[in-house]
């Protein structure tokens, strides 16, 4: 017969709690160590566990590193990797559902929360496009492009352009600082103007620009700067 693993009491006192207080029960690095062990389940993860939210900043950072980071680190294989991941992706779905649901004017808090989950902590900076019907429902949520550490380019023509295809009464453009800092640059602040200027005479609205980062979102609207 297989010998059981010797750490088999500890993770069941981990299920235990989770079981009995819900997701505050355990702490983030607790979280990680389980999840890890449910895909290497003959190793101790608590080390990995901790390993993995010192190099990533926490647990925010760790979910939301792109897979490739997340190999690099000693003791991370496939399945471990595709773990997080999965966890990641489980999560995301269960914001964006939560921002589907209602008209997204009226449900900010859940869209900062979606976004902030999708965009906050990544290493190079995506520029996302929100697209809303006439009555402010999300229609599509679409990653428009990628760049580097301190810049992905917008390109007005094809925002606009994406719009008219789908049909868009209005759009809500989303990018993310990777230095933490969600404070607008003059070139942010340009294009926002020059895409809802050209929105305006489709009569497509541009209802915001949010710029997130590690230490919280700008919304360009409530600067006063659309």
């Amino acid at each position: 017969m297989a010998t059981e693993p010797d750490n088999t009491g500890h993770r069941a006192r981990l299920r235990q709690r989770l079981f009995e207080g819900g997701p505050d029960a355990l702490l983030d690095h607790e979280l990680i160590e389980y999840l890890l062990a449910l895909a290497i389940p003959r190793r101790d993860t608590k080390p990995l566990a901790k390993a993995l939210l010192t190099e990533f900043g926490g647990i925010a950072g760790l979910l939301t590193a792109d897979a490739e980071a997340l190999a690099r680190v000693p003791g991370m294989g496939e399945t471990s990797v595709a773990a997080l991941k999965a966890a990641h992706a489980a999560a995301l779905r269960l914001l964006r559902d939560q921002v589907a649901a209602r008209p997204v004017l009226a449900n900010w808090q859940a869209l900062l929360d979606y976004l902030r989950a999708e965009m906050a902590h990544h290493a190079i900076e995506r520029v996302r496009v929100l697209h809303l019907n006439g009555r402010n429902m999300l229609i599509r949520d679409e990653l428009m492009n990628e760049g580097s550490l301190d810049e992905a380019p917008v390109y007005v023509r094809e925002v606009i352009r994406r719009a008219i295809d789908l049909g868009s009464a209005a759009i809500i453009l989303v990018h993310n600082h990777p230095s933490g800092d969600p404070s607008p640059s003059r070139a942010d602040i340009e294009i926002t103007r020059q895409v809802a200027e050209a929105g305006k005479r489709l009569g497509i609205a541009v209802h915001d620009h949010i710029i997130l980062g590690a230490e919280g979102h700008t919304s360009l609207r409530a600067q006063g700067l659309i």
